[in-house]
């Protein structure tokens, strides 16, 4: 209970005396917002580092090196805890922003910061307003900012993957970016196992090998959704150190 408490009041403090690093933020987007993206990404990735710490959290990365360097990438995920978020920001090259829960946006300051951090908010029961997510998610590619997507929709409360949803990957199809599987070890561990507790945790993250998606044919983009989920239940399966 105490990494709980300890945890929940460094965010809830972050959030509240971070405001008025966000309204520097807001003044720097003024004028310059790349500028203001990339420094509201080093403000958050230190608060989700501090959050590791005080969580008990102890990573292991693997693949890192898969991620290119020169260009924007479809991360894709399995989805297992709220930490999947926070250990992603950690690892990512370059900017990223996550596709949310459209119902994240009702949480002040935090969905600032996340719009910062070029977030999508889902909403998953309205087609034509999913559509425009989606579509600013490939905008976002095309900008040269990288999108993560959990293509399950939510959190597995099961050891296994659910279903990825159609059309996860159209992001990648239509902006011609590859993907990077990433497949997440045990982050329910860290608290969604145990709720409300918190407890010390061994997490690895796996990056897969980058997977080309210009100039798929139909078929082969067709296929994607079956390949990518295969590849990620392989790695889940067969994690290095635990075999």
């Amino acid at each position: 209970m105490i990494r709980f408490l300890a945890t929940a009041s460094f965010v809830i403090l972050f959030l509240v005396l971070g405001s008025p690093l966000l309204l520097a933020e807001y003044i720097i987007g003024k004028f310059n917002p790349e500028k203001m993206s990339r420094s509201s990404l080093k403000i958050v990735q230190w608060a989700f580092r501090s959050v590791l710490v005080l969580s008990g959290t102890e990573l292991t990365v693997i693949g890192r090196e898969n991620i290119p360097e020169d260009q924007p990438v479809l991360y894709v995920g399995n989805h297992r805890s709220y930490f999947d978020i926070v250990i992603g920001y950690t690892l990512i090259k370059g900017e990223c922003g996550f596709v949310a829960k459209k119902e994240m946006e009702r949480y002040p300051l935090l969905s600032t910061w996340m719009r910062n951090l070029h977030c999508q908010f889902l909403d998953r029961e309205n087609l034509k307003e999913g559509l425009k997510t989606i579509l600013s998610a490939i905008d976002s590619v095309k900008q040269g900012v990288s999108i993560w997507i959990f293509p399950e929709g939510t959190r597995s409360r099961e050891e296994g993957m659910l279903p990825f949803k159609e059309g996860s990957f159209k992001i990648a199809e239509k902006s011609g970016c590859p993907i990077v599987p990433v497949a997440m070890h045990r982050t329910a561990d860290i608290f969604e196992n145990h709720f409300p507790r918190m407890k010390k945790a061994q997490v690895t993250v796996e990056f897969g090998k980058p997977m080309p998606t210009a100039g798929l044919s139909r078929e082969e983009k067709k296929e994607l959704n079956r390949k990518v989920r295969e590849t990620i239940q392989t790695m889940l399966d067969n994690e290095p150190g635990n075999t």
